[in-house]
């Protein structure tokens, strides 16, 4: 679904300026939805997914340093990790979403805003998640 994926890379930019300590999640927020039109669907989805991302960081970024072989989650790339944080949120917590519609779109953000590498990372890392998650479940 497109509004989705316009979703998603809007998501990776609250998180990635949050993180940079550019803006808060919710002037970045404020500032994208004020002065673009965005759907209410794409809108909610957008606070959905950066409010649940921030809530559940702690458990999201753990799982990323557990499954990140040889690397310390301080060595990931900002886009990368933000990138993969939206998609375990997605993983974790919005189970309307099919699992592999959420790797699919986190590899395609990864490929788009990163580097060549960036997509072979992130899937290998959800994955990983993946595998574990369903034996869990």
């Amino acid at each position: 679904m497109k509004s989705r994926r316009k979703a998603r890379e809007l998501a990776m930019q609250v998180l990635y300026r949050k993180e940079m300590g550019i803006q808060s999640e919710k002037e970045v927020l404020y500032e994208l939805f004020s002065s673009n039109f965005y759907s209410k669907e794409i809108q909610e989805f957008v606070r959905a997914l950066v409010e649940k991302t921030i809530t559940n960081i702690k458990e999201i970024d753990r799982l990323i340093s557990n499954n990140a072989k040889n690397w310390k989650i301080a060595r990931i790339a900002a886009i990368d990790k933000n990138i993969l944080r939206l998609a375990i949120c997605e993983l974790l917590y919005f189970s309307e979403i099919p699992p592999k519609a959420s790797i699919d779109e986190a590899i395609e953000l990864a490929r788009k805003y990163s580097t060549p590498d960036s997509g072979k990372f992130v899937n290998g890392i959800l994955d990983s998640i993946m595998k574990i998650y369903r034996k869990e479940n």
